[in-house]
């Protein structure tokens, strides 16, 4: 006799197999309330103390609504010269950092691998000094230089780099405390281009080593030399300690020089050193996401093929 197979009525596989409709509906994603919760919360944890703050310089007990403290902010006594101090130091941190970060990490990419740990450690080192020790270690060398090199050429050089009109100790300064978030980004962004294959086809085309670092591989770091240049403006306009206990008065310590006697204009001018640089950063961050385009090598600089 020929074997019996179990059949299986119709009505219970339609059953136990789920419609389209139900599986549809079990994909479809849901709504998330308790995200809008979570940014509703992060969003009222940094306006609402800028927004108190903007109330406290505009009301006045007894004269009601007041901009004084912003127009009196303009014209106030070493706004503007703080204000552009804080900007040129930035602007030379940023310069001085990246000229001395990225053909090192692009070196030690390329040609030096086994050295990136070393490269890693001494980028990191500023992060475990503190910045009082670093401004003891300033102040003892540019003591010790006029009294030991009075009668050399280095005589100037101590004088100059202390200059109050655009003191470049820190600038130096600066750029030792920046290191550790400059490498940080530029070493992300050389991770994510293969560098050696870049640099290998741009040198058979005939291309020179300035043209492959300035014209194939920076295009390519654009987003990250930018994340640079951000961290770097955000540490030096907020920078208090060092530029304090040296004597000079950037943007950062002239705010606090005023906080005693008019704290109307001193939460006015923080208000708007948060707007001015909040907008740089924005210049900054749309720059790092501009589409990057690479030059090819000038045809005259081709190797004939």
């Amino acid at each position: 006799m020929a074997a019996m197979t179990p059949t299986v009525p119709q009505a219970d596989t339609a059953a136990q197999a789920p419609s389209a409709g139900a599986r549809a509906r079990r994909s479809r994603p849901r709504p998330r309330v308790w995200r809008g919760a979570v940014l509703a919360l992060a969003g009222a944890y940094f306006l609402v103390p800028l927004v108190a703050s903007f109330v406290f310089t505009v009301h006045v007990p007894g004269q009601g609504v007041t901009f004084e403290a912003y127009t009196e902010l303009l014209g106030a006594e070493g706004f503007t010269r703080s204000l552009l101090l804080s900007l040129g130091l930035a602007a030379a941190t940023i310069v001085l950092s990246l000229t001395l970060a990225v053909p090192a990490l692009i070196a030690v990419r390329i040609g030096s691998p086994r050295l990136r740990p070393v490269v890693e450690v001494m980028c990191m080192l500023p992060l475990v000094v503190p910045p009082i020790a670093l401004v003891t270690g300033i102040t003892t060398v540019l003591r010790w230089g006029p009294e030991h090199l009075s009668r050399t050429p280095l005589y100037q050089t101590f004088l100059a780099v202390q200059n109050e009109d655009f003191p470049v100790v820190l600038v130096l300064a600066y750029t030792v405390l920046a290191l550790p978030f400059v490498y940080r980004s530029l070493d992300a962004g050389l991770r994510a281009v293969d560098v050696p294959t870049l640099v290998e086809a741009a040198r058979s085309c005939g291309a020179s080593w300035p043209h492959v670092v300035l014209r194939v591989l920076l295009p390519n770091l654009r987003a990250s030399l930018a994340g640079a240049a951000f961290l770097t403006l955000a540490l030096v306009l907020g920078e208090f300690t060092i530029a304090s206990l040296l004597g000079f008065q950037p943007f950062a310590v002239w705010i606090v020089s005023i906080s005693g006697a008019q704290a109307r204009m001193s939460v006015a001018v923080s208000i708007l050193s948060l707007l001015i640089t909040w907008l740089l950063l924005l210049v900054l961050s749309r720059a790092g996401t501009a589409p990057s385009t690479v030059s090819p090598a000038p045809a005259t600089s081709r190797k004939e093929s």
